[in-house]
């Protein structure tokens, strides 16, 4: 299995200035045919079983992977299909939408970080604090209702604001390795005309119906602004402790491959395994096996 964590039609390279025109949204790597994806997908959800245990026996860790993308790119479905095999009791997912009018009265990761995974558990953020430097970035005024110090008008907010929230995500996700939790950033990037596809599949389909929204065509206006938000996200925050993964989201087999390939490949790097028992609660085990045995 290739390890796509390192392949550069993927991966947003730290320190590097990014292009959304880099990506391609159709590129399969060296997949050609739909069901060799769908085998391999099987193969590592078997995979993530396995080192799902091992990651809660180990209990050093804990895996948050953050999902990001523009509407219909296949957010939810990415999430039940790769991690469809995992128990339930060690991954948690959490869909951010709106803030609440607590959530603003907190500063902007508070809403995100008290649902931060324990050790030895997945959890899975459906959008993120990242919300903050793209739909935000996006409709600035959405800011004024933050209530910030210094921004007290759409002209208080400049260049220098949005480069302080990359540094302050970047230092919360550096504290965040340094104590344990593996941060995976996806971004699903799908294709403006891919996006326009399955809009029209989920109004000619009356099973589809309800994930229509008459805000996906009015955010739909916006996609320049969000590719170039998406670019200076990449760009800034695509870090050596936790980078972003663009993956391609015009074929969801690959897409959810893709995924997979990435998940299995970065908790193979954390050297996962089971604990040793100490001599003295080998002796308790060998007791009890005699007891057992003895009945």
């Amino acid at each position: 299995m290739n390890n796509l964590m390192h392949d550069f039609s993927i991966l947003a390279q730290p320190g590097k200035h990014h292009k959304m025109t880099s990506y391609d949204a159709c590129y399969t790597a060296d997949i050609e045919h739909k069901k060799d994806g769908l085998s391999l997908l099987e193969k590592n959800v078997k995979e993530m079983i396995d080192l799902q245990e091992k990651l809660y026996a180990d209990n050093r860790y804990a895996v948050l992977l953050i999902f990001q993308a523009m509407d219909a790119a296949g957010k939810d479905g990415t999430i039940k299909h790769v991690m469809s095999g995992l128990n339930p009791q060690g991954t948690q997912v959490y869909s951010f939408k709106t803030p609440s009018d607590i959530e603003l009265d907190h500063d902007y990761f508070w809403r995100t970080y008290r649902f931060l995974p324990q050790r030895g558990n997945f959890g899975i953020f459906n959008r993120s604090y990242y919300e903050e430097v793209l739909i935000v970035r996006v409709h600035p005024n959405f800011l004024l209702k933050q209530r910030l110090p210094g921004i007290k008008q759409l002209t208080d907010i400049d260049a220098d604001f949005w480069n302080r929230r990359y540094l302050q995500i970047n230092a919360i996700e550096k504290h965040l390795n340094e104590n344990g939790v593996v941060v995976i950033k996806f971004f699903l990037n799908v294709s403006k005309g891919e996006q326009k596809k399955r809009f029209l599949k989920r109004i000619d389909d009356t099973s589809r119906n309800w994930k229509f929204s008459p805000t996906d065509i009015a955010e739909r206006q916006h996609w320049e602004s969000y590719m170039q938000a998406y670019e200076d996200l990449l760009s800034h925050t695509s870090t050596e402790n936790a980078p972003w993964y663009v993956i391609p989201a015009d074929h969801k087999w690959f897409m959810r491959y893709a995924v997979s390939n990435i998940i299995v490949n970065r908790l193979k790097e954390l050297d996962l395994s089971f604990p040793t028992l100490p001599e003295a609660d080998l002796q308790r085990l060998a007791e009890a096996r005699k007891m057992l045995e003895a009945e």
